[in-house]
Order: C-alpha cells, then structure tokens, then sequence
C-alpha cells in the first residue's frame, strides 16, 4: 500500500523515504487499544447476534470477523473524516492503517475462542461466553501490540493517520 499524502498537498517524489520516527512501546499500546475497540465492538455484536439466532459456530466466527474489520476500520475512518479528508480517501487511509493490526488480532482472538475449552458451545447467558471472549481480547492485545510496533516503527499502520491528527 503506498504512502499516503494529505489530500491537499502535492505528491512528492521524496514522500516514501521520510524516515520513520522510532516508535515507542505507548504509541503501539495506543495504537493497538484504538484497533481493539473497533475489533472488540465487531465481534461482541458478531458473536452476540449469531449466539443469539442459534446460528453454528462458523457463520457466527465469520459474521464476528467481518463487522470487526467494519468497525474497527470505522473507527479511523471516523477521525480522518473529521479531518476534512474526502471518503474514498478516508478508505484508503483506514485500510492501510489497520488491516495487518485487525488481521493479527482476529486471528489472535479466534484462535483464543477455538481452544478455550466449551467457548464454542457456550451462550450468552454464560459466564464461559463473557469469559472466553474477555480472554481472547487480552491475548488479542498482547499479540498485537509488538506487530503495531514494529509497523509504527517503520512508518506503517497506524503511522499514516498521524497525519490528520
């Protein structure tokens, strides 16, 4: 995904060799927090709709897969929206910031519920639903946060929306 420039100001030939600012263990934390709400919110309303309509354990894994990249990619988009940025731009700026970060916490919470012994059997009314879906989130943030680091580091994820901050 290339660099992305703020929509009014020209395109120069020396944008990707800015060097990245190092990025420190409370930007990744940051980072990872902002990602984890939008991931969180997804898949609490996934796996609460799909839990709810008796649905099986995969078209519910899915549904909560998909509206975690909805709104965690909302949730930026939401910001750089109120930065001025044009939609398609505001799309563009979301995807590059957050899909590794969403793909690493998702594949980090699902695995979590996968092995949680009875998390995929468990309802809402139980405190195993809550529990499992607690800890995948905790497991979610740990895995994460060293990736959301590592791309700060070199100017990638959530590095491009700084810019409209």
């Amino acid at each position: 995904m290339q660099h992305l420039e703020h929509p009014q100001e020209p395109h120069t030939s020396t944008a990707h060799h800015h060097p990245a600012a190092p990025a420190g263990w409370p930007d990744a934390v940051r980072a990872t927090l902002h990602c984890l709400t939008g991931c969180a919110i997804g898949e609490v309303v996934g796996m609460a709709v799909g839990t709810a309509l008796g649905w099986h354990n995969v078209p519910t894994m899915i549904l909560a897969i998909v509206l975690a990249f909805v709104f965690g990619y909302s949730l930026t988009m939401r910001g750089v929206l109120r930065a001025g940025v044009d939609f398609r731009s505001a799309v563009r700026v979301a995807l590059a910031a957050d899909t590794v970060s969403i793909i690493f916490m998702e594949l980090a919470d699902n695995a979590t519920i996968a092995v949680f012994p009875g998390a995929m059997d468990a309802t809402l009314a139980d405190a195993l639903f809550w529990v499992s879906l607690a800890l995948s989130f905790v497991v979610a943030f740990l895995v994460t946060t060293p990736v959301n680091k590592w791309m700060l580091g070199r100017g990638k994820g959530h590095a491009v929306v700084h810019q409209y901050h």
